[in-house]
This record gives structure tokens, sequence and C-alpha cells, in this order.
């Protein structure tokens, strides 16, 4: 008799440690991981174009414009065609972290040797990425900006 107490008295501590086993594991999973959650950025895109001429300045003012200027959100691509002035910017624009990869491009006509065409991405106020090509003539320049860490 003293037997079968015991045993009794086994399984119910053993059905004790299950539930409270089951009870912390539940409590567990429903802690909320910030780490996973997407944030929104403030983004901005600018292409210019430096024309660093010869001193003293000719005449007759040099040919100098964009043709292109591309960007991207994740997958979905805009292009502006033949945009005027010698800085192009996007203006800001809200956008979830949740789409990566930002990317920027830009084609425009150079006139010296010298002159540079630069395109900038800005996140949160910051510049984020920047590159640049010099030279004469029809140019291309491209950068990218990934939300993800490696």
């Amino acid at each position: 008799m003293k037997q079968f107490y015991k045993s009794k008295s086994l399984l119910r501590l053993s059905f004790l440690f299950a539930v409270l086993f089951s009870v912390i594991s539940v409590l567990n999973s429903c802690k909320d991981d910030n780490e996973d959650e997407f944030t929104d950025h403030i983004v901005q895109f600018e292409a210019k174009i430096n024309v660093n001429g010869p001193t003293p300045a000719p005449s007759t003012p040099p040919t100098v414009n964009f043709k292109a200027v591309v960007t991207q959100i994740g997958t979905s691509p805009e292009t502006t065609f033949d945009p005027t002035g010698l800085i192009w910017t996007s203006g800001d624009q809200f956008i979830n972290s949740s789409q990566s990869q930002l990317n920027l491009a830009a084609n425009a006509v150079l006139p010296y040797a010298d002159s540079e065409l630069v395109v900038n991405i800005y996140v949160d106020g910051e510049l984020a990425k920047t590159n640049k090509v010099t030279g004469s003539g029809e140019q291309n320049v491209s950068t990218f900006y990934s939300f993800l860490e490696l």
C-alpha cells in the first residue's frame, strides 16, 4: 500500500512539472522581440553635377544636363527623364526598412574632363551612401543602400 501511495505521489509530481513547464513555455513564447520589427526612415535621393570648368570661364556656357535619374525602393523603380538644373532631389520620403534596399542611378552629359556627377542617398538626414564619376561627355553613376545588417 505504501508503494502504491509513493507511485501515485510521483505521478502527481510529474504531472505538476509537465503543467508548470507548459505554462512557462507559453509565457516565454508570448514575449515581444523588438529586434524583428521594421522601422520607418526618412530617405532622400540626390544627384548633382559639379561643372569644375576652366578659369576664367568660357564666354559661351557649356552644355550640361541630366538625361535621366532612376530611383528604386525595394522592387519599385521610378525614372525621371531630363530633369532641369544641376541638382536633382527626390524630397523626403518615409520608407519602412522592410523595403530592404534603395538604389539610385543618374546619367548626365558633362562638359569638362574634371566635371563630376555625384549621387547621394540620405537616411534620417545623414549621408548613408555616395558615389561619383569624373569625366566629360555622357557619364553614368549609381549607388545603393541596404537596411539589412550583414
